[in-house]
């Protein structure tokens, strides 16, 4: 078994707090999120812990991009282990979930129809805070700001219900994308992570259907 790194409470406090707003909003916090969380005085501080978590290879940070932190697997595995030793009953961490992998969807087809699953991935369930039930390949840059870069796996959970806030599968007409939701009194919008897409405005009576919400991040590479 790989030794977890040795992390200090505070480390470990971001790191958590990384986890949950991944699982609940499907895309890592900010340094001023951070900031305002942890009681820090300026995004800064968060920055300098977040710098030393990747120097002990627990999280991978992008440049230019607000939210471009990742967590890594292959550490998130051991971080999971070394808990489960720690407590009694703690089997979910020691299982896997079978995980269709989605390429690009046809028009007006159910998105895990058959012709659509490139392959199966079987990944542990400890990974993610929420089950996902399928993985979904990223194409394109317009979530970059959320950490969601092209060619990588999206841990999706079926539903057909999102928050506004929410990073969510949707299919618009005949196209399926990820975005941001957010649902006022007048329409939905789709809202890019990346200055150069422009916000989808889902008007009443369009054809819109969300598929599944973000649940995790998986880079490619690791499942080679």
């Amino acid at each position: 078994m790989t030794l977890a790194p040795k992390l200090t409470d505070r480390q470990q406090q971001i790191l958590d707090l990384v986890q949950s707003t991944m699982a609940r909003t499907g895309a890592p916090p900010t340094r001023a999120e951070i900031a305002s969380e942890i009681g820090f005085r300026s995004a800064n501080a968060a920055e300098e812990h977040l710098q030393a978590l990747a120097r002990k290879g627990v999280i991978e940070l992008v440049a230019g991009t607000s939210r471009g932190i990742r967590l890594r697997g292959d550490t998130m595995r051991s971080l999971n282990e070394s808990r489960a030793s720690q407590y009694a009953g703690s089997l979910p961490s020691l299982v896997h979930l079978s995980l269709p992998l989605v390429g690009r969807v046809a028009a007006g087809s159910p998105i895990l129809a058959q012709e659509h699953v490139d392959q199966t991935y079987s990944i542990e369930a400890s990974l993610f805070a929420r089950k996902p039930d399928y993985l979904l390949k990223v194409r394109g840059m317009s979530m970059r700001d959320a950490g969601i870069m092209d060619g990588d796996l999206l841990a999706v959970q079926a539903s057909k219900d999102a928050k506004n806030g929410q990073i969510v599968v949707a299919r618009l007409g005949d196209e399926v994308t990820v975005k941001r939701f957010r649902r006022n009194h007048q329409h939905i919008e789709l809202q890019a992570e990346n200055p150069d897409y422009k916000t989808i405005i889902v008007e009443p009576g369009d054809a819109f259907e969300i598929e599944g919400l973000a649940v995790g991040l998986i880079r490619h590479s690791l499942l080679l």
